[in-house]
């Protein structure tokens, strides 16, 4: 009902309201401007929101491919990462196989000490080469950080109080990092 009344009113004011014939034309001139303005404005939009939308689109498919790439370059690392450190310690391998052959028929000893020699240099010049070191433990002040205490015997003086006595297993180190701990025999 009250719906009725609106319309019958502006029914009403439009009829009394007098209309001009310039203000119908400018009406008229207006209106298709405006929707002109408003469907441009519209198909602007639509052009925008279809390239974000292909832009997201190429992006997402960009990363991942990036993802997938990354993973397969991890696994290949964690599969394949030691291949450089093996392929060097190979020729080692070799010198050590050669080495049991003439050892089968060597008769000097000293000969097959000085082969034996030579060929644990090699190995720690690849090592070396590699990163790794051995921890120095000679008479050295017992550290927590690269030492593992083993046993402990009574100081024969007293500078050696707290000092490593004997080592029972070399420690070795990987670019600064402990990769082993020296075991140790300190004195008290």
């Amino acid at each position: 009902m009250k719906e009725e009344n609106i319309e019958e009113e502006l029914k009403k004011a439009t009829q009394d309201a007098p209309e001009t014939e310039q203000d119908t034309q400018e009406e008229k001139e207006q209106t298709p401007e405006h929707e002109a303005t408003a469907e441009e404005q519209l198909e602007a939009a639509n052009a925008e929101i279809a390239s974000l939308k292909d832009q997201l689109l190429r992006k997402i498919a960009e990363f991942d491919n990036y993802r997938k790439r990354t993973i397969k370059e991890k696994t290949d690392l964690i599969l394949n990462g030691g291949e450089k450190t093996i392929v060097t310690i190979l020729p080692v391998l070799d010198d050590m196989e050669r080495a049991l052959k003439n050892m089968k028929q060597a008769d000097d000893v000293s000969a097959v000490l000085e082969g034996v020699e030579l060929i644990y240099k090699k190995f720690m010049d690849i090592l070396g080469k590699q990163g790794v070191s051995i921890i120095d433990t000679k008479e050295a002040d017992f550290d927590v950080d690269v030492h593992e205490a083993v046993a402990q015997l009574p100081a024969p003086t007293p500078e050696l109080k707290g000092k490593v006595m004997d080592c029972t297993q070399t420690g070795y180190k990987l670019n600064d990092k402990v990769i082993r701990h020296a075991q140790v025999v300190v004195g008290v």
